[in-house]
């Protein structure tokens, strides 16, 4: 008997250079689940997949159910299956198993049954029950759901996704039978913007939009180039020169999970949001949700108990920058007119 290969290690997240805001970005997601998953748009080669992929690696396993389908929650009921519910409610002993995190990628010519899940129709009618295969909507609850190329995914399929992602549940209909389970998971979609763009519609129910360009210093570009080299060549002692760092980093994840409940935000500064949010003239209270969510997040990570102006600054832009109503005649760049709002909304000095 052959022996298994162990699985090649992943790029570490602690050694990526650059890119500070899409970092940030997958952070406080992990974090605070509620702000609503990230859109990374920006140029080819420019390691949003292997952030993406590093950022799951670099987190700690999570309890599960053995042998659900749905990744279910030992202890909190709204991330359990219906039979996993039922279960726990008649007081059996459920055993527990520790896994990664998932990651999901979602393959661009996936039909909706793969994705939402099919139900036997003929199953249930000949032996009376709900016999159903879950999607991969199943498989990313209580993970990440990766889209690559998220602007040519057809639009009933965003859809479906996005729904899911707002409502945590995803819900089979077919013959009058339906079917519904958990699907809690952080949606991260990435694009080339020269591929086309997202509907304003649908990129508004993103949390978060970042926007990733190409290193530029020379330096940096060469320092970049070396690292991956190094880890190509050999990626177990990479990764062990990083170890130190990837744990240090664990702990203030799981810190800042649990520091969020205590976070707290003045009825000032949540005015102030709101007075943002109307003067760049943004859609409904979406943008006030996310920034509230991303700030105390930020708050949440950096071990503090309060935001401040300076936490609201940090996260306003990609919080809000696809929000902004679209005009061809404007000039000013959508992250730097956040910035100006805000600055003066807030008294806050205009940057240098």
């Amino acid at each position: 008997m052959s022996a298994i290969a162990a699985p090649r290690p992943v790029f570490p997240f602690s050694a990526i250079i650059g890119q500070e805001e899409m970092k940030l970005a997958l952070l406080l997601n992990v974090i605070e689940p509620r702000i609503g998953g990230v859109m990374i748009m920006g140029d080819r080669g420019t390691g949003k997949s292997t952030t993406i992929r590093a950022l799951v690696d670099l987190l700690p396993l999570i309890a599960v159910v053995k042998d659900d389908p749905y990744n279910s929650d030992p202890e909190r009921y709204e991330l359990m299956s219906e039979e996993v519910r039922l279960r726990k409610q008649r007081g059996e002993t459920l055993e527990v198993v520790y896994r990664p995190l998932p990651l999901v990628d979602l393959p661009l010519g996936a039909t909706e049954d793969r994705v939402c899940g099919t139900i036997d129709i003929e199953k249930a009618l000949s032996e009376g029950i709900k016999a159903f295969e879950p999607g991969l909507l199943a498989k990313a609850n209580r993970g990440i759901l990766y889209v690559d190329e998220v602007n040519l995914l057809d639009d009933h399929l965003v859809d479906v996704l996005l729904d899911a992602a707002a409502s945590g549940v995803n819900t089979v209909e077919r013959e009058g039978i339906s079917i519904r389970h958990p699907a809690r998971f952080v949606l991260v979609g990435s694009g080339n913007p020269e591929e086309g763009e997202l509907r304003p519609q649908l990129l508004d129910r993103f949390g978060m939009s970042v926007e990733v360009h190409t290193v530029k210093n020379p330096r940096q570009r060469v320092q970049i180039v070396r690292e991956r080299s190094t880890f190509e060549e050999d990626p177990v002692h990479f990764h062990q020169k990083y170890k130190d760092q990837q744990e240090a980093l664990r702990q203030r994840l799981v810190c800042a999970q649990k520091k969020l409940s205590h976070v707290t935000i003045s009825d000032e500064l949540q005015l102030q949001i709101a007075e943002i949010c109307g003067e760049l003239d943004v859609d409904g209270l979406r943008g006030d949700l996310v920034l509230n969510f991303s700030a105390r997040a930020l708050t949440a990570l950096e071990e503090r108990d309060t935001v401040t102006a300076q936490d609201v600054e940090r996260v306003a832009v990609p919080s809000l920058r696809h929000r902004l109503r679209k005009d061809p005649l404007e000039t000013i760049d959508s992250g730097y007119k956040v910035l100006k709002v805000l600055r003066r909304v807030m008294g806050l000095p205009e940057a240098s």
